[in-house]
């Protein structure tokens, strides 16, 4: 999962920072310096869920603003997803919505 996670960050951040002049984020890339697979583990061992779901409405906050807000299509239906997210009272319950925001901004960036 902590694989996941930070695709979900990196592909979020890439909506925010990537411009098409520029030159790509990657992993290892300054911006992802909090978002990294390490600290995502790190949380993930310490069974911290809602350490987890801050990170990821961090991201998905950046992302919503470079999408237009919640008011544009693109935006609801990120702001849909990042709810699912938050709905999760276990890690094993974030998994599936967790895949879902993954594909759906790997989509739209």
């Amino acid at each position: 999962m902590e694989l996941t996670l930070e695709a979900v960050a990196l592909f979020a951040l890439k909506l925010v920072h990537e411009t098409d002049d520029g030159s790509p984020i990657v992993r290892d890339d300054p911006v992802m310096a909090t978002y990294e697979r390490e600290v995502f583990g790190l949380l993930m061992r310490q069974g911290d869920l809602r350490a987890i779901q801050t990170k990821l409405d961090e991201c998905v906050a950046q992302a919503l603003v470079a999408l237009g807000g919640k008011e544009t299509v693109l935006g609801r239906e990120l702001e849909r997803l990042a709810v699912d997210t938050r709905k999760a009272s276990t890690l094993e319950e974030l998994d599936a919505p967790l895949d879902a925001l993954r594909h759906y901004l790997k989509a739209v960036q």
